[in-house]
């Protein structure tokens, strides 16, 4: 087999390997992507992209119904019906046009692509296994693994017949009648709600005792009603047995009681875990932290030259978390002084109502020790969100009682997930409560319940 060189090699062609390919290409630093499925990993082709694509198409297939049966705004509309198939096909559409454009991106940079899997020697020796059937053995200076994550099994209720991860619920060939979502959290909700609205009848079963467990209970009780409104049906604090011989998912409450629950298809939706299985990862023995590779600042693992970004290396597992690491990773190897700490990471679950979290939540605050001010603006009190029919949620803002320095946001509401990059900006750049209430806001937008919130904190909100 013959040996062939590179300064940068990256196993793994989703949002972190590919921005890191594509950042080191810019910087000059001789780079060899090697990805054995679609470029643009989970994301852009079975996560982030193609779910809200669904999204989209079920709140506006839900809002036509909504029209048939007559509506305030005066709109009337016979009752819809969806081609299930040429939804699909549309937002396969979406992931094709950019996937598409991340290859032309790379080729762009100069960066050599090569479809194939990966199997690490050594921390310096990949050899790759091409789609197109023979063997190549790569040579590096610098390795960066990016191989992401994988759906989150339950052993004794494996993937395969009518049992789906999210990977197959984004591609249904029909809609199941009852679908059986297992898992509460934003994966199951956002898919259990866009089924639901598409005419499927949706259960979700529960461990804990709520709904997205992993945000506070008040910033999750409009996304409950919304649920609630829909007619999904919710069995909380309640653990999936498995199968019965019938199909039907068997659940156990925390009263011990069983029962069994009707189900077509059973999307199991319990968190992902890293992908470090395949590759020969274990060759290299690295530090790792739990199931997650360990990695310090600058995304370095314990072996010299051995990078890790993204899913990999743990929580939180989010996309731009990726890309800011691989664009960390790509600029540390061309010699400039970076380092991994952001004040704040969003997060967004695309559930309807939608719910950002950027900084600390009150009680994390809380659990840090800092005395804060919190403050809330309803968007029952804002005009656009009227105007939207949709005024459910709020904007919440947490800073510190001493110098008003914002600690953190929180808002639930239609289309909030909009209102994140300003979030995260103002944490960024060290913002006060001041710097947010004497910032004109434009009238009238969703927007102006940040203004709000932080005059609100300050004690002198004008519209509440």
């Amino acid at each position: 087999m013959k040996s062939q060189s590179t300064t940068l090699l990256v196993i793994g062609g989703g949002p972190g390997g590919y921005v890191a390919a594509i950042r080191a290409g810019q910087l000059g630093i001789p780079t060899v992507l090697v990805e054995g499925a679609a470029l643009g990993g989970t994301c852009l082709n079975i996560g982030c992209i193609p779910s809200k694509a669904l999204i989209h198409a079920a709140g506006e297939f839900e809002q036509a119904r909504h029209f048939g049966n007559g509506s305030p705004l005066g709109i009337k509309a016979a009752p819809p019906q969806i081609d299930l198939a040429q939804t699909v096909r549309w937002k396969d559409g979406i992931v094709s046009r950019l996937t598409g454009g991340v290859g032309s991106l790379l080729k762009k940079a100069g960066v050599q692509v090569i479809q194939g899997w990966a199997g690490i020697e050594d921390g310096k020796t990949v050899t790759v296994q091409t789609a197109a059937g023979d063997s190549q053995r790569w040579r590096c200076e610098h390795l960066l693994l990016a191989t992401g994550s994988l759906p989150t099994e339950l052993p004794f209720m494996p993937f395969g017949g009518s049992v789906i991860s999210s990977t197959e619920a984004l591609s249904p060939g029909a809609l199941p009648k009852r679908l059986v979502v297992v898992g509460a959290g934003y994966i199951g909700l956002e898919l259990g709600i866009a089924y639901r609205k598409l005419g499927a009848e949706v259960a979700v079963v529960e461990a804990t005792p709520r709904v997205l467990p992993a945000y506070d209970e008040e910033l999750t009780r409009p996304v409950l009603a919304a649920i609630k409104r829909l007619g999904v049906v919710l069995h909380l604090g309640c653990t999936v047995e498995g199968l019965a011989p019938s199909g039907a998912v068997r659940v156990r409450t925390a009263s011990a009681d069983e029962f069994a629950l009707p189900a077509d298809q059973v999307l199991v939706a319990v968190g992902r875990v890293p992908r470090t299985q395949g590759f020969g990862l274990e060759t290299l023995r690295l530090d790792m932290a739990g199931r997650a590779v360990r990695v310090d600042d600058q995304c370095r693992t314990s072996m010299r030259n051995v990078w890790a970004i993204g899913d990999v290396t743990g929580e939180p597992m989010l996309a731009h978390r990726a890309m800011a690491q691989g664009e960390l990773v790509a600029e540390v190897i061309a010699g400039h002084k970076r380092r991994f700490a952001p004040a704040a990471m969003p997060a967004i679950c695309f559930t309807d109502p939608e719910v950002v979290t950027v900084g600390l939540s009150p009680d994390a605050a809380e659990r840090a020790g800092q005395e804060c001010i919190v403050s809330a603006f309803p968007f029952a009190a804002n005009g656009r969100a009227m105007t939207l029919e949709s005024s459910d949620g709020f904007v919440r803002v947490v800073a510190r009682r001493d110098n008003h320095l914002i600690l953190g946001w929180q808002a639930v509401g239609r289309s909030v997930s909009e209102l994140c990059s300003g979030f995260s900006q103002s944490i960024e750049l060290g913002a006060t409560l001041e710097d947010i209430a004497g910032t004109i806001h434009a009238h009238p937008t969703l927007g102006e319940a940040v203004q709000e919130a932080a005059l609100r904190a300050l004690g002198h909100a004008v519209h509440i």
